[in-house]
């Protein structure tokens, strides 16, 4: 193991006490008192056990000690504000990366994401398509969009929007030999799983709350990811159950349709959820995409329950 190091404030005293060549100066540059500076250069004259300084009557002057650290120190507190600077110029760049899940980004952020981009030209967006859990304060990552219960600790939490579960098919199922018009006809028709972490998002619970006990709610494929089980849907496979945000594109373009009563559509426990940094949750650009991103939310809720 290497020797101890002096502390950092014992050595930006006498850093600055020797550029000076005055105590008073240094106290008044680093906002301290003049006896604070005395103070943090003495105990590091007795921690190295070697004097940086001759105090004279009126003067202040370096030994030779003294003399040879002091420019290899001023320049390592140099290198340390640029250090700052790039931290500081990395969080205040034009550069918005966005880690989100590739369904929800697929089928739900990215058509809505050149309104951002027109509205906010200066900053470039990076998307980080995964699912895996991200550390805001040491990933290179802005913000992470997440579909969960909340509580998620250490960083700032903005929660954005929840979802009601449906039923979605094409349009071609409301026709045909068994016209899907009632969820008694579910029966004749193929239900798509997705494997949804939320008990009450699947077609087991669906189907109880019906009251339809006379299906079987576990026939038909299963999916890991919604954007496959809703692609299955509009392809005219089966009925999926899905949340209506993440299919509100296709329900506008009529290529998926609810073929049942609104009112049978349940609302989901989880929610979708802005996670930043608390130290970095107020720069611009996250303060940009957060406003923007509540805003699209609400518009698009206006029209699913429309």
């Amino acid at each position: 193991m290497g020797r101890p190091q002096p502390p950092l404030n014992a050595l930006r005293a006498f850093e600055a006490a020797g550029r000076h060549l005055s105590f008073t100066k240094a106290a008044a540059e680093l906002n301290v008192t003049p006896a604070a500076i005395s103070h943090q250069v003495k105990a590091l004259e007795e921690l190295l056990e070697v004097p940086l300084f001759r105090r004279l009557t009126r003067a202040l002057r370096l030994t030779e000690a003294g003399q040879a650290a002091l420019p290899i120190l001023g320049q390592g507190f140099d290198k340390l504000a640029q250090a700052v600077d790039q931290i500081r110029s990395h969080c205040e760049s034009g550069v918005l990366t966005i880690s989100v899940s590739p369904s929800f980004g697929g089928m739900w952020l990215l058509p809505r994401l050149e309104r951002f981009r027109s509205k906010h030209p200066d900053i470039e967006i990076r998307i980080d398509g995964t699912d895996r859990l991200v550390d805001l304060t040491r990933d290179d990552v802005d913000v992470a969009v997440r579909y969960g219960p909340g509580g998620y600790e250490g960083v700032r939490v903005e929660r954005l929007f929840g979802q009601l579960n449906t039923p979605v098919c094409s349009p071609a199922l409301l026709e045909g030999v068994h016209p899907l018009r009632r969820p008694e006809d579910l029966r004749h028709h193929t239900l798509l799983h997705i494997d949804w972490t939320e008990a009450e998002a699947s077609w087991r619970m669906w189907l109880l709350a019906a009251g339809l006990h006379d299906i079987d709610p576990a026939r038909g494929p299963r999916f890991n990811m919604e954007s496959m089980a809703i692609q299955s849907a509009v392809d005219g496979h089966g009925v999926a159950l899905v949340g209506e945000l993440l299919v509100a594109d296709h329900l506008a373009a009529g290529r998926l349709v609810r073929p049942f009563d609104p009112g049978l559509s349940t609302p989901l426990t989880f929610s979708f959820y802005l996670l930043s940094a608390k130290d970095r949750a107020d720069t611009p650009k996250i303060a940009a995409f957060r406003d923007w991103l509540m805003e699209e939310g609400r518009a698009v809720s206006g029209e699913v329950a429309g």
